[in-house]
C-alpha cells in the first residue's frame, strides 16, 4: 500500500494525462515543487476538476507512487477568481509562475516562497485597472528574484560601488543596466573602464610589436607560449585584462527612478506611463532569463496585450 502524505499547495501548471487525468505541478509549503497526478479531474463533475485548476490552493492528501505521486483528496483553501476573468492579470500571473517554478526546490520547504507567489496573485487579483498590472508583475518579478538571491543592484554602480540616483534635470542617460555586470552601472565609469581596457591593449600590441621586432634582430624564437628544449626564446608577457560588461540598455531617469522603488514593498510609481514599465519588465525579463538559463512563454501575452491596449489608446 503507497504512503500518504499532507501538503498545502497552490497550483502552478496542468496537464492532460491519459483519457481523463491531469498532471499538476504544485508549490507546496512542506515539501517544495511536486507533480502529482489528479486521477478523473477531466471528467464532467470530477471532484478534482475545479481543486486542480490554475492557482487554486488546496489542502491536499497525496499518495507516493514509483513514478509519480497521485493525490487521493483535495480540499480547497483559496482560489482567485478575479485573475481569469482579465487578460492583463492572467498573463502577468502565469509570467509569475512560471519565475517561481524556475527557482522553485523540491523535497525542500518552500514556505516564504509559497506566501510570496501567493501575495502577489492576491495583490493583482485586487487591482480596478488593467493599466496598473505592468507595475505589479515588474514589482513581482524583482521580489521573487530578491527571494532567489538574484537581486539586481539598482541603488549602486555595479562597478564603483558608488550611489547612483536620477537626475530630470539632464536629458543626457547617465546609467545602463548590464546583466553580466548584475545591474545598474554608471556611464562615467563604463566609458572609464573602456579606456583603460583600451589603453591596455595598445601597450599590449605595442609590447608584442617591440618582442617580435628584438627576436627578429636578434635571431631568437618569439613565442608567447614556452616549448621545452629551446635555449633562445623570448616570451610575450600576457596581462589579465577586466572586462568590460556589456550594456542591454541606457536609463532614463524615470525608469532608473522606478528599478529604485522595486526593493520596497509599496509601488510608488504604479501610474507612471506603461512605456517606462514595460522597459523595465523587459530589462528583468531578460536577467531572469540569463540566470535561471530559460525562456520565460507567458512574456509573450504580457508584449501582445498591451501592444493592443496602446494601440486602442
Amino acid at each position: 500500500m503507497s504512503r500518504t502524505y499532507k501538503a498545502t499547495g497552490i497550483n502552478l501548471k496542468a496537464q492532460a494525462f491519459g483519457e481523463s487525468d491531469r498532471i499538476v505541478t504544485i508549490l507546496t509549503r512542506e515539501f517544495g515543487l511536486i507533480r502529482a497526478t489528479a486521477p478523473g479531474a477531466r471528467k464532467h463533475l470530477s471532484s478534482l476538476g475545479g481543486r486542480s485548476g490554475m492557482f487554486v490552493v488546496n489542502q491536499l492528501l497525496i499518495a507516493k507512487g514509483r513514478s509519480i505521486d497521485k493525490i487521493t483528496q483535495a480540499q480547497t483553501i483559496k482560489t482567485y477568481p478575479g485573475l481569469g476573468g482579465d487578460l492583463g492579470k492572467l498573463a502577468a500571473s502565469q509570467y509569475l509562475a512560471e519565475i517561481v517554478l524556475a527557482q522553485a526546490l523540491s523535497e525542500q520547504p518552500q514556505d516564504e516562497l509559497f506566501e510570496l507567489f501567493n501575495e502577489h496573485l492576491s495583490r493583482l487579483e485586487k487591482l480596478s485597472k488593467s493599466r496598473n498590472v505592468l507595475a505589479y508583475l515588474v514589482h513581482g518579478i524583482f521580489q521573487l528574484l530578491t527571494l532567489a538571491g538574484l537581486k539586481p543592484q539598482v541603488e549602486v554602480c555595479c562597478l564603483t560601488e558608488n550611489p547612483v540616483t536620477p537626475d530630470f534635470d539632464n536629458p543626457k542617460s547617465l546609467t545602463a543596466f548590464s546583466i553580466n555586470a548584475g545591474g545598474v552601472v554608471s556611464m562615467s565609469a563604463w566609458e572609464n573602464l573602456r579606456t583603460k581596457i583600451e589603453k591596455t591593449k595598445r601597450i599590449e600590441e605595442n609590447n608584442r610589436v617591440e618582442v617580435a621586432s628584438v627576436a627578429k634582430e636578434s635571431g631568437a624564437v618569439y613565442s608567447s607560449t614556452p616549448k621545452e628544449n629551446t635555449s633562445s626564446q623570448i616570451y610575450e608577457t600576457v596581462v589579465h585584462q577586466e572586462e568590460l560588461p556589456a550594456l542591454l540598455r541606457r536609463l532614463s531617469a524615470s525608469e532608473l527612478s522606478l528599478l529604485q522603488q522595486l526593493p520596497q514593498w509599496s509601488i510608488i510609481g504604479e501610474n507612471e506611463v506603461d512605456e517606462d514599465w514595460l522597459c523595465i519588465e523587459r530589462l528583468l525579463r531578460q536577467y531572469a532569463q540569463y540566470h535561471f538559463g530559460r525562456s520565460i512563454r507567458s512574456a509573450a501575452l504580457i508584449d501582445s496585450f498591451f501592444a493592443q491596449n496602446h494601440g486602442n489608446r
